[in-house]
């Protein structure tokens, strides 16, 4: 995956929170066997950690301090994103959001933005104060996307999965498939609470994969704003290859295999490897947000 090196990232697309802390309050999830449970409920859910119990106490957004913003003082230019991970995730952010405003312009609609926060340890958020341990998650209290970026080690090597940096553009593209679906209004009525194979957790997630497949497919023909060419000037048949192999390793039959020892569908909220390969195959074979219906 490569980028233009002379575009120029927008980097108030990115709230970068690294190093801060959060006033007051404590996260009911932490370490050990807490997080472990909180990651084989909530990864990738998307949501929001108040609706999995994760959060309690002082919500309150971060405060500024001098360690913070470190990607608006390194992440200028696409040449800095083909060189720094960190620099890379604005730029996915970038690519993503040029491809859903284009898609609902075309679409009749309006796009609202939507900013990722990096954070680290702990975040403050309107769904909730949540920990790293729920992994990357989507809130429609704020409409914004949260991140650690070590998550990306963790998936790596507690998850198996082969990594690469188009790995870590499907987890973020993933999660802006969820403000989609806020926007589009999927989420508000696709709630029963309920899990198993045919939960509406379960059809969520497996469209957000699929709206990460449709990103990917048009990635390297959506033009970016500041150049008039494509920010993204690359993807392999081996790039597809790592975001399959990713959307594979976060199947729900796959984490509880590896953290359980059995799988048990009727527990599942995002659905098993097969079928989070699928749709991601199915948006970037289709490129069409309309072949992403997991609901019928």
């Amino acid at each position: 995956m490569q980028f233009d090196d002379d575009a120029n990232l927008d980097t108030s697309e990115v709230q970068d929170e690294r190093g801060s802390r959060i006033p007051g309050g404590r996260a009911t999830v932490g370490g050990g066997l807490v997080g472990l449970v909180a990651l084989l409920l909530a990864l990738f859910l998307g949501i929001g950690p108040d609706q999995l119990g994760l959060s309690s106490g002082d919500s309150s957004p971060a405060p500024a301090s001098s360690s913070l913003a470190q990607v608006q003082r390194s992440c200028r230019t696409g040449q800095d994103a083909n060189t720094r991970e960190d620099c890379r995730v604005v730029a996915v952010v970038n690519s993503v959001q040029d491809f859903w405003a284009q898609e609902f312009r075309q679409r009749r609609g309006t796009y609202t933005g939507s900013p990722t926060v990096f954070f680290t340890g702990r975040v403050g958020t309107a769904c909730g104060t949540a920990t790293s341990a729920v992994g990357p998650f989507y809130c429609p209290g704020d409409r914004k996307v949260y991140l650690d970026l070590g998550f990306f080690d963790e998936l790596r090597s507690r998850f198996g999965a082969t990594g690469g940096p188009f790995a870590q553009a499907y987890v973020v593209a993933h999660e802006y498939g969820h403000h989609v679906q806020d926007l589009t209004g999927t989420l508000s009525r696709s709630r029963d609470n309920l899990t198993g194979v045919d939960s509406d957790s379960v059809r969520v997630e497996l469209q957000a994969d699929c709206y990460a497949g449709v990103w990917a497919r048009h990635a390297t023909t959506t033009k970016d704003e500041s150049t008039g060419r494509p920010l993204v000037t690359s993807l392999t048949a081996a790039d597809i290859q790592d975001g399959l192999d990713a959307a594979a390793a976060v199947g729900d039959d796959r984490i509880q295999e590896r953290f359980q020892g059995r799988v048990t569908p009727e527990t599942w909220t995002h659905g098993s490897a097969q079928q989070r390969r699928q749709w991601f195959y199915q948006g970037y074979r289709t490129g069409d947000m309309a072949r992403c219906d997991t609901f019928r």
